[in-house]
């Protein structure tokens, strides 16, 4: 112990210097795990809902030209929109 408490001071110096190198550590290491995550988010960005959603429309209405689903919404939008126009031959044996 010195005089006037330099003896804690470049104790608490040492302690910070110390704990910021193990800081730096794992800054480095969080950036290196952030970017291998950005990396496969990137590379699996083509699986978003957007996507998915206009692969599962697969009915296109003649018409009006909006798509559908299904052959039952398919049909019950062709009834509901286009009364006064014959039925499609592929909506002819499907329930609504």
């Amino acid at each position: 112990m010195l005089i006037g408490g330099r003896a804690a001071h470049d104790t608490h110096f040492r302690l910070k210097r110390f704990s910021a190198m193990a800081r730096g550590h794992q800054k480095v290491q969080s950036q290196q795990k952030n970017a291998k995550k950005q990396a496969e988010m990137k590379k699996g960005k083509g699986h978003d809902q957007k996507t998915s959603a206009m692969a599962a429309l697969v009915f296109t209405c003649a018409v009006c030209k909006s798509q559908m689903p299904d052959p039952k919404t398919f049909k019950q939008h062709f009834e509901s929109k286009h009364p006064k126009s014959p039925l499609p031959p592929e909506l002819e044996g499907v329930q609504a």
